[in-house]
């Protein structure tokens, strides 16, 4: 048994002035291939290491021909994205099953469904090709991903701590197919309704709830039961809340889990919208929350500039904020600024240094813009920027943030990058001699991700609605391609999802 394994991995934000070459897709050079792939890939808590352990397992001959995962950004350069599906198209020839890791919401230049095309392509290629295909949480669904593919499976957590495990999940019904012992069936449909991100945790009501009933499902009769609570930082036709579900033959059965699990999601939807505070008040009540009884740093969460959801990561409004407001003894992670970082390193380490920090990308999609923060502190520390992760998520994944610099005002750390990175595992502070646990202050710019290493250790957490294109308030985009009416832009009074809602494939 020869079985291709592979991935092409992004989530496109339409709205973000990020771009996204073939180089960010390789951890700054590009992507590896072939063995190196392999050796990279093997063991890491991301799909594609499931699949390849499923697949060692059995014995099979294994084909790595990319393995290509970039931090999201803006739409995808068209010619990485044909470099990228070309690899996987041509080694395929010869293979008895293919399986990859997407991520579901990839927007090249000129396409809006990048992970449909390429399923596409593959199934004229190889018309009878078992494909099985492990999907992000935050897919946005068309009729191509699911109408050319044998198996999909996708995250049931967020933060993503099962991405290995989904890969086992594609993997392991993929080959019960290959060895005839199912026969996959497919339904899936979506919900007009685009769930704001932070308000898609699973340990929070009521996607909590929603995927406890999909484990049950698919612990149950299901093959695969996933729902996808969409990307909405995606102007496209099928963005938002979809779900899939596979059966062993039982067509009657995958209708009704589908529909019972948009059902659930429609009467929550209002639960799915963010409800914004204003900045000065948020970090006002940072001061508050660290003066109370307890232990740990109090959280202040930078969510509208998030790097993992397409942000800049260069906005200053909530750092100006929080050195407006005099808070001491705070951490931040992380301003990407790659000019700031060699000014910094031209002064030196233990030399006082005076820079203008972030605000380098024109912010298209908004009205307001940020502006450079000038700050002026003493260079603590300057490091090539590299760790391993050693937490939950992307567990033994190796870390580069660029050259990096540690700069100290004397009430506030901040740690300056020239590679995007979201902090989500302790190692962005540890590797830089910055023990997270002694802060009184954390500044994150994260949405959901820090959950995974940081509420653990977190006395409170604040979130602070600052600028950039992860906005939660939905007001400072403008939508123009997304399908009409769609929740919460619109409001949708029905109970129950209309008839016409449901896409079978």
């Amino acid at each position: 048994m020869k079985l291709l394994i592979a991935m092409m991995s992004h989530e496109t934000n339409t709205f973000s002035p990020v771009p996204t070459p073939l180089t960010r897709f390789g951890n700054g050079a590009a992507p590896p291939e072939g063995d190196q792939a392999l050796f990279e890939i093997s063991g890491r808590a991301l799909a594609m290491g499931g699949m390849l352990a499923v697949a060692q397992a059995a014995g099979a001959e294994i084909v790595t021909p990319i393995a290509a995962g970039a931090p999201p950004s803006g739409p995808v350069d068209d010619n990485a994205y044909e470099y990228i599906c070309h690899l996987i198209c041509e080694q395929a020839a010869g293979c008895d099953g293919v399986l990859l890791e997407l991520h579901g919401a990839m927007v090249t230049e000129t396409l809006e469904d990048g992970e449909g095309t390429l399923l596409t392509r593959l199934r004229q290629l190889y018309p009878d090709m078992p494909i099985g295909v492990a999907l992000d949480m935050h897919a946005n669904v068309y009729p191509a991903m699911v109408d050319n593919s044998t198996i999909i499976t996708g995250f049931q957590t967020y933060p993503h701590i099962d991405m290995f495990q989904t890969g086992e999940r594609a993997a392991l019904a993929l080959l019960a197919f290959m060895r005839g012992e199912i026969q996959p069936v497919t339904r899936w449909g979506n919900c007009p309704m685009l769930p704001h991100v932070m308000r898609q945790g699973t340990d929070d009501m009521p996607n909590k709830a929603l995927q406890q009933r999909v484990a049950e499902m698919e612990a149950g009769e299901a093959v695969a039961v996933s729902l996808f609570t969409g990307f909405p930082h995606a102007d496209i036709y099928n963005a938002g809340l979809s779900v899939v579900v596979t059966t062993d033959n039982n067509p009657a059965l995958a209708e009704a889990l589908r529909d019972e699990l948009l059902e659930m999601a429609w009467a929550q939807r209002a639960a799915f919208v963010y409800q914004v505070t204003s900045l000065p008040d948020s970090v006002a009540a940072a001061e508050t929350a660290a003066n109370a009884s307890g232990e740990g740093p109090v959280i202040l969460l930078d969510h509208y500039d998030n790097t993992a959801s397409g942000g800049t990561m260069d906005t200053t409004e909530v750092l100006r904020e929080i050195l407006r407001q005099g808070l001491e003894d705070v951490a931040v992670f992380a301003i990407y600024d790659p000019i700031a970082v060699a000014e910094l390193i031209a002064v030196g380490v233990g030399q006082d240094a005076t820079v203008d920090l972030g605000a380098r990308f024109h912010l298209d999609a908004l009205a307001q813009q940020s502006t450079p923060l000038t700050v002026s502190g003493q260079v603590r520390l300057i490091s090539d920027g590299k760790f391993v992760v050693s937490g939950p998520m992307g567990t033994g994944s190796a870390i580069n943030m660029g050259p990096t610099v540690v700069l100290d005002t004397g009430k506030v750390q901040i740690i300056v990058i020239s590679r995007h990175f979201e902090p989500y595992d302790l190692g962005c502070f540890t590797s830089l001699g910055i023990d997270p646990l002694k802060k009184r202050f954390l500044m994150l710019k994260s949405r959901i991700h820090y959950r995974a290493t940081f509420k653990p250790i977190a006395k409170e957490l604040i979130e602070c609605a600052g600028l950039g294109v992860c906005t939660s308030d939905y007001n400072q985009l403008k939508f123009g391609q997304v399908r009409r009416p769609i929740y919460p832009l619109d409001n949708i009074n029905s109970d129950k999802l209309s008839q016409g809602f449901p896409q079978d494939n």
